[in-house]
């Protein structure tokens, strides 16, 4: 491959990527690539560089150096505004503008047309159908006639997760699904998002998360950043290690695994109950 090409199975594939901003390195430089069957999760510390490197992935913004290449298409080379319905994205200042009044419905099926929410469009029945078969999809077919303001945060992330899948992406790019999540909510959007990595048709997936036990079972690989640097990456289990985190975090982490979920916390200290390795 040449700086002009790329492999036409990888739907990112950054090297030596990095961005800056008034002179101060948020991410980089990174080597990733991702391929159209992987389930990724990013993890890191506040400021590690995880929403700056999604960003780039979402064609929201070119990076500062190297050669990024997303669904083919290398960043400053193309209209973002082209990869915008091919790449779908939760999280981000678009949330902030949801107005509460919108009608979930109307919010999940503008979408197709990269608006946020009804205008003066006319949806069709297969619209329609589409975005209720979506929202089905992830247990939120019963809240199309609700407005967004009086969902909970946890119904409010399966809408948001069911809009970005409204225009069938290539990539769905999650950024921290779980966060203001209480437990229940959190179980429930990790089970469904668990469902969405086993369905063979579904996108490739990127998530973001600061916590090991937001990780949904059926990802494959992940990517562990501090300070804007890449600590590891490759398949999850590899990656997900006690020695890993403890790195990334800077501080000393123990791991558990049980039942194909990680849990993470704070070591104890010597004279204390044993951890887990």
């Amino acid at each position: 491959m040449t700086l002009e090409t790329t492999d036409p199975d990888l739907l990112i594939d950054f090297r030596g990527v990095s961005l800056v901003r008034d002179g101060n390195t948020l991410v980089g430089p990174v080597d990733w690539q991702v391929e159209l069957d992987e389930r990724w999760v990013i993890l890191g510390p506040n400021g590690a560089g995880k929403t700056s490197l999604l960003s780039m992935a979402a064609a929201r913004v070119h990076p500062s150096a190297g050669v990024a290449f997303v669904l083919g298409e290398r960043l400053g080379r193309v209209e973002l505004r082209e990869l915008t319905t091919r790449v779908g994205m939760t999280g981000g200042r678009e949330v902030e503008r949801i107005p509460a009044d919108e009608v979930v419905e109307d919010l999940v099926v503008s979408a197709g047309y990269a608006v946020l929410g009804r205008w003066r469009e006319d949806y069709g029945a297969m619209d329609r159908d589409q975005a209720l078969n979506t929202l089905e999809s992830l247990g939120a077919e019963h809240l199309a006639r609700r407005t967004y303001g009086t969902l909970s945060e946890g119904e409010r992330k399966r809408v948001q997760i069911a809009r970005a899948l409204m225009t069938d992406p290539e990539l769905l790019l999650l950024d921290e699904p779980a966060a203001g999540l209480d437990l229940g909510g959190r179980e429930e959007l990790v089970d469904r998002l668990g469902r969405l990595a086993a369905d063979p048709d579904a996108p490739a997936l990127v998530l973001i998360t600061h916590h090991p036990e937001e990780i949904p079972p059926g990802f494959s690989h992940a990517m562990l950043l501090s300070h804007g640097g890449v600590v590891a990456q490759g398949l999850l289990d590899d990656v997900m290690t006690a020695a890993n985190l403890t790195e990334a975090f800077q501080q000393q982490i123990a791991l558990d695994v049980i039942d194909g979920r990680y849990f993470a916390r704070r070591a104890r200290r010597a004279g204390g109950h044993r951890r887990a390795e």
